[in-house]
């Protein structure tokens, strides 16, 4: 009795990313790392995974911690952790090689989250970002949301909204907290269930709540805006100026509130308005202080930004833009002598910097052609018999009706097609 092969697939809330779909996904990072580079943000990379204790750092109440949280035991007893995001991991970086400030740095990979999937929503998701640490002046909030909202322009995004608030300093968060909780213990029988709970310990992550019973009593609840400090509101009042001096349209959003434990001041978070999923957020961030202290470095402020790829581009989508670049190959070599000469010429395109590509295993020439036409190549360069005899090629052109096929001499086909190359950008 044959034994049955188990099918695989790919995990709950994991995507493969195929060859056509890797091009245009390659071009967005492309983009992104452009606009970070001409910022003078440079790139930085760390582990996947981390010890646990890095990500405790960003409050034992958060979601984020005590649900989604990939944290395993590795071979040493160690409690470790998939990043789920990675400003704590540059946090962390930063306390443990200290270098100059302002540091400023940008990132792109994946993250794993354990929460139910949704469109645009997934276990393994993939974000960019960038962050810059060491500087309290206002400009440098203006300096990182002006970078995000320059990638979602690059990217061909018009239909966005971008939500600023303000946490306030110190003294401003502690304020409202206290406001905040006493007006939730008054409505508490109205708050849902689920919710409860976090009204004495973390009152501010009441506000994150997307229940429909919650959402209602925060609704009527104390704004934020109402307890700013005489400089936290001119910290605000820089930022906005800021983003009016660059014309980068905003609306002042008091119920943009982030319940983690680092942030203060700015908040910001772009908002698609193309897409009709309840996940419609593109990417945000906003300011902290304390937490390279908690990793264990020196009290240092900073400020940055994420945003998801996977949402980005369903954006993308939905205001049909940024397509996919052509990843066709420019020529297409068709051998029916044996496959040398494909093989020879294929490498001595592409060390030219033409792409090229070929058929393998002696295929006859009708199964090559239909090869060629499949790869999309602009040019099919054919050797048979005869051409091999006359040190020749035929150049077909397989995507348009000029100058359709004609033969050349092999040594030529190089410069040929880097002149056909340079005429057709000309065009």
């Amino acid at each position: 009795m044959a034994t049955k092969v188990q099918r695989f697939q790919t995990p709950i809330g994991t995507h493969d990313l195929l060859p056509q779909a890797a091009g245009r996904w390659n071009a967005f990072q492309e983009l992104f790392a452009r606009e970070a580079n001409l910022a003078n943000f440079g790139m930085i990379e760390t582990p996947i995974f981390e010890h646990l204790g890095v990500f405790r750092r960003l409050g034992e109440g958060t979601d984020v911690v005590t649900k989604e949280m990939y944290d395993f035991l590795d071979k040493g007893d160690r409690q470790m952790a998939l990043r789920p995001e990675k400003t704590a991991s540059v946090c962390r970086a930063f306390a443990q090689h200290r270098p100059t400030t302002p540091w400023k740095v940008w990132y792109s990979g994946p993250f794993f989250r354990y929460e139910a999937p949704q469109a645009g929503r997934l276990r393994q998701f993939h974000q960019v970002g960038a962050e810059i640490l060491g500087s309290d002046d206002p400009d440098v909030d203006v300096e990182v949301i002006a970078l995000a909202a320059r990638v979602l322009a690059g990217a061909g995004l018009r239909q966005n909204l971008l939500v600023i608030n303000s946490m306030g300093d110190a003294e401003s968060r502690q304020r409202f907290a206290e406001a905040l909780q006493q007006f939730l213990r008054d409505n508490l029988d109205n708050v849902d269930p689920a919710d409860r709970q976090k009204v004495d310990a973390h009152p501010l992550r009441v506000l994150d709540s997307k229940r429909d019973a919650t959402r209602e009593v925060t609704a009527r609840a104390p704004q934020v805006a109402d307890f700013l400090t005489d400089a936290a509101t001119e910290h605000f009042g820089r930022v906005k100026a800021g983003l009016d001096s660059l014309a980068i349209s905003y609306t002042v959003e008091p119920r943009l509130v982030r319940g983690l434990d680092y942030y203060s001041h700015t908040l910001f978070e772009f908002q698609s308005q193309a897409l009709v999923t309840a996940q419609d957020a593109l990417g945000g961030g906003g300011r902290y202080n304390g937490l390279v202290k908690a990793l264990g470095g020196p009290e240092t402020p900073g400020v940055g930004f994420a945003m998801g790829i996977e949402r980005i581009l369903l954006a993308c989508d939905a205001e049909q833009t940024f397509v996919a670049p052509d990843a066709s190959p420019v020529a297409f070599v068709v051998d029916v002598t044996g496959g040398e000469n494909a093989r020879d010429l294929t490498f001595e395109l592409r060390d030219l910097g033409v792409s090229a590509d070929r058929a393998f295993d002696q295929r006859s020439m009708k199964a090559q052609m239909k090869a060629a036409d499949r790869s999309g190549a602009h040019w099919a360069v054919i050797v048979g018999q005869d051409e091999a005899a006359a040190g020749s090629v035929t150049l077909r052109n397989m995507r348009g009706s000029a100058d359709p096929q004609r033969s050349i001499p092999r040594t030529d086909i190089g410069t040929e097609l880097l002149r056909l190359l340079a005429a057709h950008a000309d065009d």
